[in-house]
């Protein structure tokens, strides 16, 4: 979607407030987020799998970045979309249906014998993304109480840990007892399907009861808002090829350089993840009490030291950078967000369709692209290049000052 349609639709907003009144209510906090680390450990498991796909259907790595490709494309195009749709006319009790969808794919990875199957299951699961993110993002900041960070950065903080999860239950559960245990986890996702239908009937009724015009007004003017949107998504665009990179191939990359077996591989891929389920929840705390602008300053320059070291250590020393670079990465995100919802005003769904989409859209090319790369020139090579990424970091000195949008 263009950054300038946002811009069209800021003025006609007229529902959805950016602020509660009555306080943090952290029981559907916590609900959404345990849902968020339900649908994040079913996509974090088609990824943690990739070796068992790959040894099954004798999978090369291009075919291993067009199945990340599939899952994160279709929720890439359908995000911004839906997210646009629902700040019109808010539908949280969507929700259930977004988590059906991952149910199916769940089932389809798990029993599939064609690689096109594998790929529609991938799909079902990134429908299922699309669905749940831009909802559930406007659901977090109707009970954020004002506190939009931590509420952004606890929402995320349940994808990032599912994302975690993924790797080593497919370590000790899937691997162990083949593909078809996949399946055990659709009973998660059965259960995420419940606890979304109560979610989806408190935040309707919590809409309506507070239900009120809302002031779109941009804060700065329409380029600066168009300049710094840009930025941000720049900055996701970095941010993801590089999480891209780590979540898709570097398992292969300990395996190959290391010599890991696909438990040992798997355990690395988890410190990566576990260092981002904390950088998400602490971005979005220090964001509160700093300002997001700072936050995103230390989080894309900040982990440039570490990126370039990693591809030149040892088996130690890259299980510590991968949960440090993780960390300090991850804490960008919930930063994003609540930077660029603030600079539109009244557009929570739009903003949160936008940005996960683009974070899912481009973390699926890159993954495509890389694989080729892979293929072609050798996966530690793939990992030189992506250490320099960070750089693009240093973009962040074209964003408005927090107090320029404050004044506004």
């Amino acid at each position: 979607m263009r950054t300038g349609e946002i811009m069209g639709m800021a003025g006609s907003a007229t529902s959805t407030p950016t602020t509660n009144t009555t306080g943090t209510v952290w029981f559907v906090l916590t609900a959404i987020s345990l849902c968020h680390m339900i649908n994040d450990v079913m996509q974090s498991m088609l990824s943690a799998i990739y070796p068992l796909l790959q040894q099954e259907f004798s999978l090369s790595y291009a075919q291993i970045g067009i199945m990340t490709f599939a899952f994160q494309v279709t929720a890439s195009l359908l995000q911004p979309l839906i997210g646009m749709a629902t700040d019109r006319h808010p539908q949280p009790r969507s929700l259930p249906f977004g988590m059906a969808s991952t149910f199916c794919g769940v089932l389809l990875l798990a029993f599939a014998h064609q690689y096109w199957l594998l790929l529609a299951g991938a799909m079902l699961i990134g429908v299922g993304s699309a669905i749940f993110h831009p909802e559930s993002s406007r659901v977090a900041r109707l009970a954020s109480g004002g506190k939009f960070g931590t509420a952004q950065s606890l929402f995320q903080l349940g994808g990032n840990f599912g994302q975690s999860l993924g790797p080593l239950l497919a370590a000790f559960i899937v691997v162990p007892l083949g593909r078809p245990a996949v399946a055990l986890f659709a009973i998660a996702a059965a259960v995420g399907v419940i606890v979304l239908g109560k979610v989806g009937a408190w935040a309707d009724g919590r809409r309506k009861a507070s239900a009120a015009a809302v002031d779109t007004a941009l804060k700065l003017p329409k380029g600066v808002v168009l300049r710094a949107i840009a930025v941000l998504a720049i900055l996701v665009f970095t941010k993801n090829i590089y999480t891209a990179s780590m979540s898709s191939y570097f398992t292969f990359y300990t395996i190959e350089k290391f010599g890991l077996s696909t438990q040992g591989a798997q355990i690395m891929l988890f410190l990566f993840l576990v260092g981002m389920a904390g950088g998400v929840m602490l971005g979005g705390i220090v964001g509160d009490k700093v300002g997001p602008l700072k936050v995103i300053w230390f989080s894309i320059l900040g982990v440039l030291p570490f990126t370039l070291i990693l591809p030149h250590v040892g088996l130690e020393m890259t299980g510590v950078l991968a949960l440090v670079i993780g960390l300090i990465l991850a804490s960008a995100f919930p930063a994003i967000v609540v930077f660029a919802q603030e600079l539109v005003p009244g557009r929570t769904g739009t903003i949160a369709g936008l940005f996960f989409g683009f974070s899912f859209g481009m973390g699926g090319i890159a993954a495509a692209a890389l694989g080729v790369l892979a293929d072609a020139q050798g996966i530690e090579r793939v990992f030189l290049y992506c250490s320099f990424l960070p750089i693009l970091g240093v973009l962040t000195i074209f964003l408005p000052r927090s107090r320029a949008m404050m004044a506004g």
